[in-house]
């Protein structure tokens, strides 16, 4: 059975009925990527030492979807989370949606939007066609009188879209049984096939120094191969190396980023990274010949929303007495809950027919060795656009 690289990641939002009250500008990809990537930040303040999954791109999805529900204040705090025009990004959005989900990419990128609304919810015609023609967003009805089969409707399309990565996103307590209108999903599933893959047979078990500081033996891939490798200094002057793993089409990259100095911890180049970081990379790196070594890693994240984007001054939708959705709905609403879940799964994806490349590469004089042996940090990169579609630390692989 061929292995494969998986990524899939679910974002969750639920609005509720009230119960009585650079040189070069950034892309539309980068500005989104950019408050995904803070909001990464916050949640990873608070957990150094475990394993974070996050999709940068997924957040600004989901504010992406609301946006043209919104009205006032709440509108402007979204915007300027985003740093979107005011006169509506729709068009860029939908450029930006067309270029990630391009026919080339279609076995490597799949990205769903669904709203779920209250069976007689009355939402605004403009509100659902600018959804609609943006996002492709599938629209369905569902009884929210009935929690219970609700959820497992909505959890059924999320399991659908992920192909069984994520089997349930929801819980039915998360709904309210009087007062759920809407439910906004996203989700991306992504599955790249490394450029230049691992051979199953290289992986051995080898040190990896924990986040904790304790030395766990985890399954290493290694590879002899040219890859384009860096390193880079924060403002601070602390330096980090930056190594790209382009997939199978050059689209999508890896990139992973580990501390020069072992006594350097990974939480203190975090709050660096931003899509204008990341892209200054590209200059600083150079192709060179390196035994590489990384580890096979599986990681999964739950991460509540709430908290991280108020604390970027996106708070008035999450409030019952200021949420202003009027574009959205004739009855007002707010957001109880915005949630997203991340799943990831690296490993070789070798197959049998590259492995005499690499025994011919073996025989050559020794190059540098590159070992990921400690906690570092990944972004996985649309090149063209420069998105993030995902970014986690890596504590314990």
């Amino acid at each position: 059975m061929k292995r494969l690289f998986l990524f899939c990641l679910y974002a969750l939002v639920t609005l509720y009925g009230h119960k009585g009250v650079l040189a070069q500008p950034p892309s539309y990809g980068e500005r989104g990527s950019d408050l995904g990537i803070q909001v990464f930040q916050q949640v990873v303040r608070n957990k150094p030492l475990e394993n974070v999954v996050l999709s940068p791109h997924g957040v600004a999805s989901i504010l992406g979807m609301l946006l043209p529900g919104a009205n006032g204040e709440t509108r402007k705090q979204v915007l300027n989370g985003l740093r979107y025009k005011k006169n509506g990004p729709y068009k860029m959005l939908r450029k930006l949606h067309k270029n990630l989900t391009t026919k080339s990419n279609q076995d490597v990128v799949l990205i769903a939007n669904g709203m779920f609304s209250q069976k007689g919810f009355p939402m605004e015609e403009s509100f659902v066609k600018t959804n609609n023609d943006n996002f492709q967003c599938e629209m369905r009805g569902l009884d929210f009188s009935n929690p219970n089969a609700a959820a497992d409707e909505i959890n059924k399309w999320v399991n659908n879209k992920t192909k069984g990565h994520i089997p349930s996103l929801i819980k039915a307590d998360m709904l309210d049984s009087a007062l759920t209108r809407l439910v906004v999903v996203n989700s991306i599933y992504f599955k790249g096939l490394w450029k230049s893959r691992f051979q199953p047979e290289n992986t051995k078990m080898r040190p990896f120094t924990g986040g904790d500081g304790n030395v766990y033996k985890v399954p290493m891939m290694s590879q002899l191969s040219i890859f384009n490798i860096g390193i880079a200094t924060t403002p601070q002057g602390l330096k980090y190396k930056v190594i790209e793993l382009p997939y199978h089409g050059n689209v999508i990259s890896m990139l992973i980023v580990v501390p020069v100095e072992e006594e350097t911890p990974l939480s203190t180049l975090i709050p660096h990274i931003s899509t204008a970081t990341v892209k200054s990379w590209t200059t600083l790196m150079h192709s060179r010949k390196v035994r590489l070594f990384i580890p096979k890693f599986t990681a999964d994240a739950e991460v509540d929303l709430k908290a991280p984007l108020s604390a970027l001054g996106i708070t008035d939708m999450f409030d019952q007495a200021k949420a202003d959705f009027r574009h959205l709905s004739s009855e007002p609403v707010y957001v109880s809950k915005a949630l997203q879940k991340a799943k990831i799964i690296v490993n070789e994806d070798g197959t049998k027919a590259a492995a005499a490349t690499t025994a011919i590469l073996l025989a050559r004089s020794s190059p540098p060795w590159v070992s990921v042996d400690r906690p570092f940090l990944f972004l996985i990169r649309h090149n063209t656009t420069g998105t993030i579609l995902f970014m986690g630390q890596i504590n314990q692989p």
